[in-house]
């Protein structure tokens, strides 16, 4: 998938009546984040782009249909812990928004700077006060809600130092393998429970 950085926001106040346009529509020039040569212009409506928080500075991508999308990457830890002899993960409710309630994997944004792990580490010591060692990547997952796309870098980690004290979630569960269709999970988290799922399955 290419991703583009959004330069420069036009209002392109064509008039409306004498171009067809319906609505206020502006134009974007993108700059593709692996290659600064490459620029697309492309129009969308005022509207839709403040729907989507779109912005100048903003990384965006485009669906199949040529949508386009806000582009957020960022990383989750599926913790595990086997000291009681059953394998299982820590997951956590959100708790707040569109789907405030609805069940994932701690984790947050990639600052400037920080690599995947970095960024994990950082993220579970300020959610959850512990310490984290981060594993193997399982998958990442790609994902597009209505708003934006979601890149998801998902690795396995295991507690260091510290235990898990939950500020920010509305609640939190330890699963085991017959225990993942107990919540109902975000959509791409979904994704990635499958995905444990089948790797837990291969060691039953």
């Amino acid at each position: 998938m290419e991703v583009y950085w959004v330069e420069s926001i036009t209002e392109a106040d064509y008039g409306c009546e004498e171009t067809g346009r319906k609505v206020p529509t502006a134009l974007l020039k993108l700059v593709s984040e692996a290659n600064p040569s490459v620029e697309k212009h492309v129009e969308a409506a005022e509207e839709v782009l403040a729907l989507k928080g779109i912005s100048e500075g903003k990384q965006v991508c485009f669906t199949e249909s040529g949508e386009i999308l806000k582009y957020i990457r960022v990383v989750a830890a599926v913790i595990r812990d086997t000291s009681h002899g059953e394998d299982k993960i820590f997951s956590t409710a959100r708790g707040y928004g569109t789907y405030k309630g609805w069940w994932e994997f701690p984790g947050g944004k990639i600052e400037k700077g920080e690599t995947p792990e970095q960024a994990l580490v950082r993220e579970i010591h300020e959610e959850l006060t512990a310490d984290i060692k981060v594993g193997e990547l399982i998958k990442t997952i790609e994902y597009d809600y209505p708003e934006f796309h979601l890149s998801m870098d998902c690795f396995w980690a295991e507690i260091v130092n510290g235990s898990l004290i939950v500020k920010e979630a509305e609640a939190a569960k330890w699963l085991s393998y017959d225990e993942l269709d107990s919540v109902s999970w975000l959509p791409a988290d979904k994704e990635l429970v499958d995905k444990i799922a089948e790797i837990w399955k291969q060691t039953l």
